[in-house]
């Protein structure tokens, strides 16, 4: 997730339960680009026991050959192609979900890559830009290419976050593809983590926003897919949390405003599981200080400490509204382009 899955963010999830592997935020890919520094931090210094792949996002053949073969001088786990981007700054660059409108050059693309990557080669995509139309030309480019996992978010471009996710698409990807295929879209919890597997035959789940909400959902999903019982978490382990994410994010020289301000970008996903109401989000988005913002935590977190923080998130709480309503279209999805 772009802005979100920096290597400070990796060890804080980690501490709660870490997924199988995790993907780094996009490299820019271009005729001026160099792998971003803070970027390679999450693969170099990576402590978390798991893996990572290296996104990369671009559409230029040789830009994205030269930065692969950077890239494969680090310890990564694969190279990750993204296709599903749904930003508009994104798309109209042709790059990300852009893309789906080209099924050729994606042929072009992933033929490159595939001569040039000898490790895993993953890919990431929505089932189309406007529509679905392209949808099984794309799978099965993607079959003949000879990627080694597929991802697919079962909304189009245009719809970025809003309206429902098509998971029949997703079972449709599934049963057609030759290699594994990951669910992604509104995984909100481990229960229905579960319910997309068993319902749309693919191999796992991609977890992204949601995880920012719940830490402890890759945890949650690993002992439901186990047949154990889920851990219960309460307001007092969000609490603890949202100090954890606040010291671990903190990057020196950062004013403190811009930190809180920083802050209030994660806190608009936790918020969605503290009250029905929103009562959390709104005097959170009003803090201006660490004090301030750590006493309207207290205020909410701690006046009922074991109360249980909501394993879903509450209906009409809204984390990005620029995203998930539809009002406006213009902003691009990830965390810096969320007012608080």
């Amino acid at each position: 997730m772009q802005d979100v899955t920096d290597l400070a963010f990796m060890r804080v999830i980690a501490g709660y339960g870490a997924p199988d592997y995790f993907f780094t935020e996009f490299f820019r890919v271009h005729a001026q680009s160099r792998p971003e520094r803070h970027i390679l931090r999450s693969i170099d210094e990576n402590d978390t026991g798991r893996p990572v792949f290296a996104q990369l996002i671009g559409e230029d053949i040789a830009h994205l050959l030269r930065t692969a073969e950077e890239l494969a001088r680090h310890p990564i786990a694969g190279i990750d192609l993204n296709l599903g981007c749904p930003a508009p700054k994104v798309y109209r660059k042709n790059v990300g979900g852009g893309l789906l409108r080209e099924p050729d050059r994606i042929a072009s693309i992933l033929a490159a890559l595939r001569d040039a990557v000898p490790g895993l080669l993953t890919v990431k995509m929505r089932i189309g830009f406007e529509d679905d139309v392209n949808f099984d030309r794309i799978l099965d480019i993607v079959n003949t290419s000879g990627v080694d996992m597929l991802t697919v978010h079962g909304r189009t471009v245009r719809q970025m976050y809003r309206s429902g996710v098509r998971y029949d698409r997703i079972a449709h990807a599934a049963a057609r593809m030759r290699c594994p295929v990951l669910a992604n879209g509104n995984v909100t919890s481990a229960s229905r983590a579960a319910e997309i597997v068993r319902d749309s035959g693919a191999m796992g789940v991609m977890i992204g926003r949601h995880a920012i909400r719940n830490p402890w959902i890759f945890r949650q999903c690993r002992d439901r897919f186990a047949g154990r019982a889920q851990g219960r978490v309460s307001l007092s382990d969000v609490r603890e949390y949202v100090e954890r994410l606040y010291r671990s994010t903190r990057v020196p020289g950062l004013p403190e405003r811009a930190h809180v301000n920083k802050m209030k970008k994660y806190l608009n996903f936790v918020g969605q599981g503290v009250d029905r109401e929103g009562a959390f989000l709104r005097d959170m988005r009003r803090a201006e200080s660490e004090s301030g913002l750590f006493e309207i935590c207290d205020r909410h977190l701690l006046a009922l400490p074991d109360a249980e923080f909501a394993p879903e998130p509450y209906p009409g709480v809204i984390a990005r509204p620029n995203c998930e309503t539809p009002a406006a279209d213009a902003g691009g999805c990830s965390l810096e382009a969320v007012t608080a």
